[in-house]
């Protein structure tokens, strides 16, 4: 099937959750901790969702789509208006930011961007698995995705298992038992039935066509509470690709920005105390130019900026090494520069997340690529 370009870059929000570790918690004697990914696909735009304030130069090239309203977090940034529950999390000391950042890849092709940055490759289309599913599988982590297809970012993980709600419930667990009888010798049916009869009853429900990103949250956030259930989730939103009327404090960006607050709003909420052991983070393909265009938009651009939330983090913090928006300094003379490769970023959180070696993950996850290790940035 052929996805029109429209829907591939704007979507609508959906979750995957992922990783039970009711044995391997157990078997480890270690504490259960979340992680969970929200890719804001189209290209989200760092100085929307983290202006920089130090002086006019953004104002000055950005005269119909600048932030008026930031809500200050130094003397050199500030957070956008919609960003509430961010900004609430960061006064908290549980949100921290990589600005400046960008997985390396400055193609500006969606399609390509977006297989990267689900990949964790170099190269579009050379990988067919996921970075996070390469790190839970290392980790020893089961993978359940309620999606259809399952999505490139899990995809890596042999102990795979597939789930899509509908409006209909599932057959009761004795229906499910007798057709299980009923089909001896054949092996993959069997299989796939056991992986239903194993789910929470709760996924086994009808559910609605088109959910809301607080209603998914508070799905993900319930299921992730309870002892033994998921461990990861990942989130989808689309709608980042502004090329005209993008706006400033209103308009389709601060829109898109506002649902990923209200996720992670929703999140803190529902996970209750769980939520000082979750670490939430966004993925996205590219930033946007730092100039306007002739239609009060941005075009797909380079380095953007990397949002953290949760209580696993020590301190709110920005982290990175700000290039400034000079023309001298920008990438190309058009966009913000990339100081930081994001992989770098995802793959500490993991190792962190799912207590394993720096190295291991990189070598794992990220084919060993040259990622420095920034646990102690995010964590310490």
């Amino acid at each position: 099937m052929i996805i029109p370009r429209r829907h591939f870059i704007q979507g609508s929000a959906s979750l995957m959750l992922a990783g039970n570790w009711a044995t391997d918690v157990l078997a480890n004697q270690r504490a259960k901790k979340n992680l969970i990914v929200i890719m804001l696909r189209g290209g989200m735009d760092g100085l929307t969702a983290v202006p920089y304030i130090g002086n006019n130069q953004l104002s000055d090239l950005r005269p119909n789509i600048s932030v008026e309203g930031g809500q200050k977090i130094d003397g050199s940034f500030a957070l956008h208006p919609g960003l509430k529950n961010f900004k609430s999390q960061w006064d908290d000391g549980q949100a921290a930011i990589f600005h400046a950042s960008s997985i390396p890849y400055t193609g500006r092709s969606h399609f390509e961007g977006q297989n990267l940055m689900e990949t964790g490759g170099i190269s579009p289309y050379a990988e067919n698995t996921g970075w996070l599913g390469r790190g839970m599988e290392a980790a020893g982590m089961k993978a359940l995705s309620i999606s259809l297809p399952m999505p490139l970012l899990l995809r890596g993980n042999s102990d795979n298992d597939n789930f899509y709600p509908s409006k209909r419930p599932m057959p009761s667990a004795d229906v499910m038992a007798v057709l299980a009888q009923s089909y001896h010798g054949q092996d993959g049916l069997i299989e796939a039935m056991s992986k239903v009869r194993a789910r929470p009853v709760a996924m086994n429900m009808g559910g609605s066509d088109d959910p809301d990103i607080e209603a998914l949250a508070k799905i993900a956030a319930r299921q992730m509470a309870q002892d033994g259930g998921p461990s990861v989730a990942v989130f989808d939103l689309g709608g980042f690709d502004t090329h005209s009327f993008q706006g400033g404090d209103r308009g389709q960006h601060a829109r898109e920005l506002k649902k990923y607050d209200l996720a992670i709003g929703s999140l803190k909420r529902h996970l209750g105390t769980s939520y000082d052991d979750t670490l939430v983070v966004t993925l996205t393909e590219f930033g946007r130019t730092v100039a306007q265009n002739g239609g009060s938009g941005t075009e797909h651009g380079y380095g953007t900026a990397l949002l953290l939330s949760g209580g696993l983090l020590a301190s709110s913090r920005l982290i990175g090494d700000w290039p400034g928006l000079k023309k001298s300094a920008l990438y190309e003379g058009r966009d913000l520069a990339a100081t930081i490769d994001a992989r770098a970023a995802y793959a500490s959180i993991m190792g962190y997340v799912f207590d394993r070696d720096h190295k291991a993950m990189v070598k794992d996850a990220f084919f060993g690529a040259d990622l420095p290790d920034l646990t102690k940035q995010i964590f310490g």
